[in-house]
C-alpha cells in the first residue's frame, strides 16, 4: 500500500502521513502547521477542514456535524493522497 500523503492547496506543499501518527492532526502539527482544535475526539468539530481531493479514514464515526467536502484532521487519516485547503 503507498503512504498517505497530504498535499495543501495553498502552498502545494506535500506532507508525508508517519505510520506513527494516529490522525492527521497530528501528522499537521508534525510539520509545524496550526490548526484550530479543543477536543481531538470529533465532538467539537473545531478543526473542520475542507477536502478537495481524496479519501479519509475515520476509525468511529465523528459525533461532530461534517458537511460534504469537509473532514475533522483530529480523528481521520488520509487514504493515499489527499489535498487540503487549511
Amino acid at each position: 500500500m503507498s503512504r498517505a500523503v497530504v498535499i495543501l492547496r495553498s502552498s502545494g506543499q506535500r506532507l508525508e502521513c508517519a505510520d506513527h501518527h494516529p490522525n492527521l492532526l497530528t501528522t499537521l502539527e508534525a510539520h509545524n502547521l496550526q490548526v484550530e482544535f479543543q477536543c481531538r475526539e470529533g465532538y467539537c468539530g473545531s478543526c473542520r477542514t475542507r477536502l478537495v481531493k481524496g479519501e479519509v479514514h475515520y476509525a468511529e464515526t465523528p459525533l461532530a456535524f461534517v458537511q460534504q467536502g469537509e473532514i475533522l484532521p483530529c480523528c481521520c487519516l488520509a487514504k493515499g493522497e489527499i489535498e487540503i485547503e487549511l
